[in-house]
Parts: structure tokens; C-alpha cells; sequence
């Protein structure tokens, strides 16, 4: 039998086609439009017919896909439309109501807020910008070199290459500090929540998209002595009074001296775990004073005026408040990992 009579046979078929119960409708399914069916198997078979058959018998193939697809649609409507019928006509309106189900806060919203709450108690504001930036608010103007590994296509999701100022998704929210110090004047005490972008492979430790907080106190006289006290201060609230911090030199772009900061690991209170790799500690920020040549580029003395900057992963804070070992878990809106969390009206 040639591929256009058995086109004719199913299109007789599928108009005849009738059904009664959702088995019915999946048969038909099963039979038309899964990847081993009738539909299928006739684009395979066509791939064989002569290139002048092929002008011809295309638009009548097509044809028939598109009805087995409108046919499978019309059964599952009509279907429906029978269910909510039956329902309509049987259900005792005396019965009580089946209520709502309470949802959960999200692990990461729960952290946000509590590290938010901490550092509004120190005077800190909430700041917010875009997450689609240019180069100047996501790189120059905080002092990365032309030739820094994080402009690379490799680190960076490039929108728009311009000329001398490329459009990207921000990779960091240092940007809104840049465009909180251009747009003010000293003094600044804010932090900026939010979600930032890195062409990273997916994995348990790493992710694609992940969130922040960063955190920039600018004005006279603010000193590393400061930044210390504030972050210690943060630490305690955080994870508990007798929680112990250590500094270790590190290097950032706009910060100089900069420093990253870890904690005791609170889950094995310092004695060595699959957490902290058995060091006893977990690096949780990067920190510094604000490099001069940053505040230059945003209007501010650097003579007068000075300041501190720190950034931190909520993704990783959380791991480490709730014992959580893969990242994916935040993004993939598993119901049984979210439910496991405080519940509360959203």
C-alpha cells in the first residue's frame, strides 16, 4: 500500500473516531502521535519517496498530522467539558469547603530576609538596580582592567556587544553601588540584594544564576577597624553568639586592601566536616575598603571621603544554615524539598 492510501485509510479512521473515558483518548494517542506511531512512521516512510512525489505529498502529510493532533485535542475537550458536567450536577454544595493549602517561603527568601533584618539594625538601607548592565556599571567603573578573565565570554552572559560599553547580564550588584555613589553624595549605607549571572557549568556547587548581597558603607573617616566590627556583628546575629571569624588577605578588583572572611563551621563546630573540607572553617564573603580610583569613578573625593564593601552568596550562607549539600535544589521547585522549610501565608 502506497504512503498516500494509507493517508487515506487513517484520515477515515481518525473522522470515525469516537470516545467515551480518558482510556479511550490515550489509546488514540498511543496510536496517532507518540514518537512509534502512525504519524511517525509515515514522515519516516516519506523520507523515501522520489523528490517529485515529495512537492506534492508534503502539504497532505502535514495535513494529516495536524488533524490527529486537532482530533486528540477535540476528545480531551469534549472530555472535560462531559467531567465538569458530571461534577456540576453531583456535588453537595452542603459539604464544607476543602480549604487551602499553606505554602512554604523558599529557603533563599528566608535567608535574604534575616541577613536584610540584620543589617537594617546597623543603620544599612535596600538597594536595588537592574540586572541587565553596560560595562562601565558592571566592570570599568569598578576598576577591572581590559584584560580582566571576568569580560570573557567564558565568565560573562554577553546581550549586546557595543562598541566600548557592552550590554551584559550583571554579574555581580556591585553595579548598584556604582550607580548609588554616582547618583548621591556621601554618606552611604546601604546593601544590595539580588540575582546575578556567571556562564558557569551547573553542578551540586555551582549555578549559572545565583543571589547576592553586597553591602557599601562610604564616608569619612570609615576605617578596616569598621568593617570588621560590622561584619563580626552580622556573624553573631547570624549563626549565634561565640561564632568565630578569621580574615585573610585576598585581592578584588575595587577593593584594596581586600580580604575574604570565613567562620568556625557551624556544623561541626569547628572539629572538621564534609562542609568546612575538615579545615573547621567556611569561607562566606569577600570583603575590603573601597579603592580610590572606584570612588573617583563615581564622583567622590577619595581624599575625603573612604569606605567598605562586602559581598556574599546567599546560596552559600543558606547551605550552611540548613545543611544543604546541592544548589540545583533551590531552582528545580521540588514540592518535597520546599515543603521541609517554615510555613507561612504567602
Amino acid at each position: 500500500m502506497s504512503i498516500h492510501d494509507k493517508i487515506q485509510e487513517y484520515t477515515a479512521e481518525i473522522n470515525a473516531f469516537s470516545a467515551s473515558s480518558a482510556e479511550e483518548v490515550e489509546a488514540f494517542r498511543l496510536r496517532f502521535l507518540v514518537n512509534k506511531g502512525i504519524v511517525r512512521s509515515l514522515f519516516d516512510e516519506f523520507k523515501t519517496v522520489s523528490a517529485d512525489e515529495k512537492r506534492t505529498l508534503g502539504k497532505v502529510l502535514n495535513e494529516f498530522k495536524q488533524l490527529a493532533e486537532s482530533k486528540h485535542q477535540s476528545l480531551l475537550t469534549k472530555l472535560e467539558g462531559a467531567a465538569d458536567q458530571h461534577v456540576g450536577s453531583s456535588e453537595d454544595l452542603t459539604l464544607p469547603g476543602r480549604g487551602f493549602e499553606l505554602g512554604s517561603r523558599h529557603p533563599l527568601l528566608l535567608v535574604r530576609k534575616e541577613i536584610v533584618d540584620i543589617f537594617k539594625k546597623m543603620g544599612f538601607i535596600v538597594a536595588e538596580g537592574p540586572e541587565i548592565e553596560d560595562d562601565w556599571h558592571n566592570f570599568s567603573a569598578l576598576n577591572f582592567p581590559e584584560e580582566h578573565p571576568a569580560r570573557d565570554m567564558q565568565d560573562t552572559f554577553f546581550v549586546e556587544k557595543k562598541e566600548g560599553n557592552d550590554i551584559a547580564l550583571r554579574t555581580h550588584t556591585s553595579s548598584v553601588q556604582v550607580r548609588m555613589m554616582e547618583m548621591g553624595k556621601p554618606p552611604f549605607r546601604a546593601i544590595m540584594p539580588g540575582r546575578v549571572y556567571r556562564n558557569e557549568a551547573i553542578s551540586a556547587r555551582a549555578h549559572c544564576f545565583f543571589h547576592q548581597i553586597e553591602g557599601l558603607y562610604v564616608d569619612e573617616n570609615v576605617s578596616f577597624a569598621d568593617l570588621k566590627q560590622t561584619l563580626y556583628q552580622f556573624v553573631q546575629e547570624l549563626y549565634g553568639e561565640g561564632t568565630k571569624v578569621r580574615f585573610r588577605p585576598s585581592y578584588f578588583p575595587f577593593t584594596e586592601p581586600s580580604a575574604e572572611m570565613d567562620i568556625s563551621c557551624s556544623i561541626c563546630k569547628g572539629d572538621g566536616c564534609a562542609m568546612c573540607k575538615g579545615s573547621g572553617w567556611v569561607e562566606i564573603l569577600g570583603c575590603g575598603m573601597v579603592d580610590p580610583n572606584v570612588l573617583e569613578n563615581c564622583g567622590i573625593d577619595s581624599k575625603k571621603y573612604s569606605g567598605f564593601a562586602f559581598g556574599m552568596g546567599i546560596e552559600r550562607v543558606t547551605n550552611l544554615k540548613y545543611e544543604i549539600k546541592d544548589l540545583r535544589l533551590f531552582s528545580e521547585n521540588d514540592i518535597r524539598f520546599l515543603k521541609q522549610f517554615e510555613t507561612e501565608i504567602i
